[in-house]
């Protein structure tokens, strides 16, 4: 009696199980679809930060069964790759992924994607996740019609090719680099010139001598882009992005239309995008900059004296724009404060293991 009681009851719970699984389904069958298109700041060869956004695009569908359907469009195929974010706001496209510090001529409290000596990856990410920062940044972000999601980290960057060497701090004056926000302005306090221009751009510029000097990202993306062939000196770090991360930005209005679960499933997908992006950079950047180094590119750290002229400098920027900006002032408050106590605990355990493990035989 027992053996078929217990037959019986696993019956119907194998029954109730296939209800559950055949639900689902139904459950998405009942929602509509939607349709919204990417536009990315980033062009497709660019595979690790581009693929940020297909990874996120694949997921939404997946987690709707293809009824929240966003295709994405590398930078320059529905609009030029810096007007990524006016697209999205004026609301001819749903959503992009860019990097919210190439609109710092709209306010300057949309530096935080890469702040000059700012917080590293691990850092960021923790301000934004469990530090407020997210937060923060979407009470400012309202005030132009969009919501910001994390997209993805590059960890720290590198300086930048270089024609000439930098010897000292008078190697900086006149010099002509492509550089994006803050990193730009730090620049030109140092008497360079620095010069926005789209990734896809770049190689051209260098290669003519429009440019002197051009700062991307790191190994992987930089041997992609073939900066190697026209410039040798590889400099390190970029100390105006030790930890930059990238955005999806949403329309608010459009976002405001979805299903919860449709806003759900972006929400997660966001958050796997942004792991994987990071992993890969770790991944790839180590074997990319091995074989640079057997081309012959020459590594070359920046000089102490541009370090500590710079590190002046930028802290003097933040100062000067707080003063001026209440929505910078705000942000930078939570920022700085969140910066030194992640500095303080970062000293004491990871930066010595770290030394320790880079030094050890």
């Amino acid at each position: 009696m027992q053996r078929r009681d217990f037959l019986k009851k696993a019956s119907v719970g194998a029954v109730a199980g296939a209800s559950v699984s055949l639900a689902a389904p139904a459950i998405a069958q009942s929602q509509p679809t939607v349709k919204w298109r990417m536009t990315s700041s980033f062009p497709k060869s660019l595979d690790t930060i581009y693929n940020s956004a297909d990874i996120l695009a694949n997921r939404v569908r997946e987690l709707t069964g293809g009824k929240f359907d966003i295709r994405v469009f590398p930078g320059g195929e529905i609009v030029p790759a810096g007007q990524a974010l006016d697209a999205v706001q004026a609301g001819t496209v749903e959503c992009c992924h860019t990097i919210s510090n190439y609109y710092n001529g709209k306010n300057k409290a949309f530096a935080f994607s890469g702040l000059p000596f700012g917080m590293n990856t691990r850092q960021a990410t923790a301000w934004l996740y469990q530090g407020g920062g997210n937060e923060l940044l979407n009470e400012f972000y309202a005030k132009y019609n969009v919501i910001g999601y994390l997209g993805g980290c590059t960890g720290a960057q590198m300086g930048g090719w270089y024609r000439k060497e930098i010897k000292t701090l008078d190697d900086i004056k006149g010099l002509k680099i492509r550089i994006a926000g803050y990193g730009g302005e730090v620049f030109a306090a140092l008497g360079a010139i620095p010069q926005q221009i789209p990734a896809g751009d770049t190689y051209a510029a260098l290669e003519k001598g429009a440019i002197d000097a051009v700062e991307w990202i790191g190994p992987y993306d930089d041997e992609k882009l073939g900066f190697d062939k026209v410039a040798k000196n590889y400099y390190y770090p970029a100390f105006w992005e030790p930890g930059s991360f990238s955005h999806f930005f949403v329309n608010k209005d459009e976002w405001a239309k979805l299903p919860r679960e449709y806003q759900a499933a972006f929400e997660v997908a966001s958050y796997e995008a942004a792991a994987k992006m990071i992993s890969a950079y770790d991944t790839k950047n180590p074997a990319a900059l091995a074989r640079l180094l057997q081309k012959g590119v020459k590594l070359q750290k920046f000089p102490d004296d541009v370090m500590q002229a710079a590190y002046k400098v930028a802290f003097q920027l933040y100062n000067d724009e707080a003063a001026k900006n209440p929505d910078f002032k705000k942000i930078f408050t939570a920022y700085d404060k969140f910066r030194r106590s992640s500095n303080a605990w970062f000293s004491v355990a990871e930066m010595n293991i770290d030394r320790f493990l880079q030094t050890a035989k």
